[in-house]
């Protein structure tokens, strides 16, 4: 599960990494790299929303295999660089996003539940891990083959990989229950279960705020670099250190929600954390030094790229038996929803100001409020 997160998040961020190359060649206007994450998003939303019974069905490794397929057609079609291939690659990259509900459906069926939120946060290092290999490998690859290259690379790696995990899957998909069909009201079934439970709702809005945050600071972070003066290579080196914190970050909170403190209040305080450190981004210039720069982008990272392990644990723990892929997967449709609106935001102010640091900003605001909220019910 690890190891096929890190594929997926590798090919995910891989358009956002080499993006100036991309933007270059197609003559785009750096607004676009929105409105393609935000076409992921929509995406992502429809496949979160309607896994569940397919998890049921066919088991999480196979859908993890799915996820990985999909992903590896989206990386793939991109190459071709022609409108229609970026609008369908963008689709078919959203259908990666399965692979969370997946894993946390397998894992919390074999993990103790005592260890839960622990044992996510180290399998959701796996993000951060794939946005490293994507930070540091893209950029040079990049440089060497071009970026259509880069992404026909990554698409065969994704592929490989999941014909690596075929098998495992008789050992480890032993609970499906073939007889389970897909039904449109699933989708219904899945929003209602979420939005019926008051802690599934507290999760579901924070994901919102905490997955739109991400998806904007992975998607711009290495294009608003280059327009303070940094070059391709040394923005993406400076995202692939950011992104390094976020390894031992998942598994920090993680543990210290394990043991000292309850999740809840992680939460809370990582809600803060992103917001103020998302405001510090906004203030960058090519006067800072460089050491100062990726301190603040590793602050982003420690907080925004670190909240998803605390989270999905207490998803699945509060999930009804039998519900915990379909009701992570609800959850994570509202993150798609963020993902959705807040680079479509972002590319909006962008467009109208020039200016990448108000949006980073804006975009700060949600997590703020809902750290707020989080706060607030424990004093009441």
């Amino acid at each position: 599960m690890f190891l096929q997160q890190t594929f997926v998040a590798m090919g995910r961020a891989l358009p956002a990494v080499i993006a100036p190359a991309i933007i270059t060649d197609l003559r785009l206007d750096a607004y676009w790299v929105g409105i393609y994450f935000a076409l992921t998003a929509v995406s992502s939303l429809v496949a979160q929303l309607g896994c569940g019974s397919f998890i049921v069905r066919h088991g999480a490794m196979r859908v993890s295999q799915m996820s990985l397929v999909s992903l590896a057609a989206g990386t793939a079609l991109a190459a071709l660089g022609t409108p229609l291939a970026l609008v369908l690659s963008a689709i078919c990259a959203g259908g990666g996003s399965v692979s969370t509900p997946a894993s946390s459906h397998l894992l919390s069926r074999v993990s103790s539940p005592r260890y839960l939120t622990l044992v996510f946060s180290i399998k959701q290092t796996a993000v951060p891990a794939g946005l490293l290999m994507a930070g540091l490998l893209g950029p040079q690859l990049t440089e060497w083959t071009g970026w259509r290259a880069t992404m026909l690379i990554a698409a065969a790696a994704c592929t490989i990989f999941a014909l690596m995990l075929q098998p495992l899957r008789q050992m480890f998909d032993d609970d499906r229950v073939p007889t389970r069909t897909f039904q449109m009201s699933d989708f219904k079934t899945t929003v209602i279960s979420v939005l019926a439970t008051p802690s599934l709702r507290v999760f579901s809005f924070g994901c919102l705020a905490f997955n739109g945050l991400q998806t904007v600071f992975t998607a711009y972070l290495v294009v608003y670099l280059t327009t303070i003066g940094y070059t391709p290579v040394a923005a993406g080196f400076v995202f692939s250190v950011a992104v390094a914190v976020a390894v031992p970050g998942r598994i920090f909170w993680g543990w210290l929600g394990t043991s000292y403190a309850s999740p809840r209040m992680v939460m809370a305080g990582l809600s803060l954390g992103m917001a103020g450190s998302a405001a510090l981004l906004a203030l960058c210039t090519a006067a800072w030094p460089t050491l100062l720069v990726a301190l603040v982008a590793c602050a982003v990272s420690a907080t925004a790229l670190s909240w998803h392990g605390v989270l999905l644990a207490e998803t699945a723990r509060a999930a009804p038996e039998g519900m915990r892929g379909s009701v992570t997967g609800g959850v994570l449709a509202f993150g798609q929803v963020g993902a959705l609106g807040l680079p479509l935001a972002y590319s909006t102010l962008l467009d109208l100001t020039g200016s990448y640091g108000i949006g980073f900003v804006v975009c700060g605001v949600p997590a703020l409020l809902v750290g707020v909220q989080l706060l607030r019910q424990r004093a009441s």
